[in-house]
């Protein structure tokens, strides 16, 4: 029954996909302003968006683990495991988004790259996340995790300044999709429709790729657990 609720959610997932990427292509409308390369916002935004979500998992995860670490180990690791799974997937859709942002600023400003405020609290964000996978990959010893966990609140922090950077500066990145004044919001419900679509599909797939890396974290630390018992006692 596990195995058809997983290749059930995965076919779900490789449908939705599908699904946005021909609403973002083929039925959204060209935006009148910025012609083909607007399409690439079905991508940038959502994604934008979904890092957000990934990393405040992450974040949920390294203060469980603070939390549990003395009073319960087996929580404590599964709420490690959850922090490191989010953080990477935070960093694959943060890595998108500084991907696909230079790639419309080429055509829409002329520059691959301004140090606006708000790609530079991005770029930071993404300094310290990778960081902290850096120090999960190759540090070693029983402080690690505890470390890991802290590096990972600091880096929480940049997150709500990363959100509200072209809300408090004048930044030459453009307003906020939703909630950036009278003149914000995508009108035409065409677009509205694939932006959506593509939301959900990048949530999908998100939740997939998480689920799969927290279950094999799990598995790593049960077998790094019986190596060391195995160890002891021998």
């Amino acid at each position: 029954m596990k195995k058809l609720a997983s290749a059930l959610y995965i076919a779900i997932t490789i449908a939705l996909m599908i699904w946005g990427f021909y609403q973002a292509i083929y039925v959204a409308p060209v935006d009148a302003m910025q012609g083909e390369i607007s399409r690439i916002f079905y991508y940038h935004v959502p994604n934008a968006m979904l890092f957000f979500l990934f990393f405040a998992i992450s974040l949920i995860g390294s203060i469980g683990y603070l939390s549990y670490r003395n009073k319960l180990p087996s929580r404590a690791q599964a709420a490690d495991a959850l922090a490191l799974a989010g953080a990477e997937v935070g960093v694959l859709y943060c890595t998108v988004v500084l991907i696909t942002g230079p790639l419309w600023g080429r055509r829409a400003w002329g520059i691959w790259w301004t140090w606006d405020a708000r790609l530079t609290t991005t770029l930071v964000l993404w300094l310290i996340y990778v960081s902290y996978l850096l120090m999960r990959r190759f540090a070693a010893g029983p402080q690690m995790q505890t470390l890991a966990a802290v590096l990972n609140i600091f880096g929480a922090l940049d997150a709500p300044i990363v959100y509200m950077s072209n809300r408090w500066w004048r930044t030459q990145h453009p307003a906020p999709v939703f909630g950036g004044g009278p003149e914000s919001g995508i009108k035409d419900p065409t677009m509205l429709a694939a932006w959506e679509w593509n939301i959900l599909a990048w949530l999908v797939w998100g939740v997939l790729i998480l689920a799969l890396r927290y279950n094999l974290e799990r598995k790593q630390q049960m077998i790094a657990a019986a190596d060391a018992e195995a160890a002891l006692n021998g």
